[in-house]
C-alpha cells in the first residue's frame, strides 16, 4: 500500500542538515543545560531612557560615542555594589559573595555565543567603558581573546535590544547567581507629571536563582537599578 500523498517523501528530497553538538555548539548546549536545572525566578521592569538618551546625545557632540547598551553596564555595576547578593557565585555548600564585580556581556557569533567579562567593570567611566566593550566584543568575534577574557565573571548582561524581542527569561551562566536581560526601546505613552507623554521605553528582565536570592531583594535590586538608568546617575 502506498503511502498517503501529504505524507510521501521523494526520492530525490534533500537530506536534513545536521549540526552535531560539538566543539562550541556542545559547550553552549552543556551549559545551558546545566543552567536551566537552577530554581530560577525572573522579574520584569520597564525604563525610561529619555535622560539616557540624552547624555548619550551629549557625549557623542563632545566626541565620545556610547551605546545605550554601555550606560545599561554602567548602572548594572554601580547597582551591584549595593546589592552584594546579586553579584555572588553558587557553591556546593554556600553562597559566596564576590569582592570583585565583573561582569559578562553576551556576544552573538555566526555559530554561537561567547560571553567575555570584563573586569572591575564599575571601575569604568563611560568613555573607558564603552571602548573596553567594543575591544572584548570584537576579540570574541575574531576568536582572539584568550581564555582568561572569559573566566571568573560575577554576573551577565544579555541584550535582545536590537530585535523585535520584548520580553525574554535568559539563562543563568552557573555558577554565577544572576543574569538580566535587555530588550528593545520602544516609545509609548506614559504618565509624567500628572500629564500624558510619550517616551523612549526599554524592558530590563532579572532572571535569579531563588537559593541565593529572594523574591524581595531581587525586587529592591531591579528597582534600583531601574531608578539609576531613569535618573542617569552614571
Amino acid at each position: 500500500m502506498s503511502a498517503p500523498a501529504s505524507t510521501a517523501v521523494a526520492a530525490d528530497a534533500p537530506a536534513a542538515q545536521l549540526i552535531p553538538l560539538s566543539g562550541l555548539r556542545g559547550a553552549i548546549a552543556r551549559n545551558m543545560a546545566q543552567g536551566w536545572q537552577i530554581p530560577r525566578v525572573a522579574h520584569s521592569v520597564e525604563v525610561d531612557v529619555s535622560r539616557c538618551e540624552a547624555l548619550r546625545r551629549e557625549m557623542a557632540a563632545a566626541g565620545d560615542k556610547v551605546s545605550l547598551t554601555v550606560f545599561v553596564l554602567r548602572a548594572l555595576a554601580l547597582t551591584l555594589r549595593a546589592h552584594p547578593r546579586l553579584n555572588a557565585l553558587m557553591r556546593e555548600k554556600a553562597v559566596e559573595l564576590m569582592p570583585e564585580i565583573n561582569i559578562g556581556v553576551a556576544v552573538s557569533l555566526d555559530d554561537g555565543l561567547m560571553v567575555p567579562v570584563i573586569r572591575n567593570t564599575d571601575g569604568h567611566a563611560l568613555p573607558a567603558l564603552a571602548e573596553e566593550l567594543k575591544r572584548v566584543a570584537a576579540g570574541a568575534r575574531a576568536g582572539a581573546l584568550g581564555a582568561g577574557y572569559y573566566q571568573r565573571g560575577t554576573f551577565t548582561l544579555t541584550n535582545l535590544g536590537m530585535t523585535a524581542i520584548d520580553h525574554f527569561s535568559p539563562i543563568i551562566n552557573p555558577p554565577q547567581v544572576a543574569i538580566l536581560g535587555v530588550t528593545r526601546v520602544l516609545d509609548k505613552a506614559v504618565v509624567r507629571d500628572g500629564e500624558i507623554v510619550v517616551a523612549p521605553m526599554m524592558g530590563l528582565h532579572l532572571v535569579f536563582d531563588h537559593r541565593a536570592v529572594d523574591g524581595y531583594p531581587a525586587a529592591v535590586f531591579l528597582g534600583d537599578l531601574a531608578r539609576r538608568i531613569e535618573t542617569a546617575d552614571l
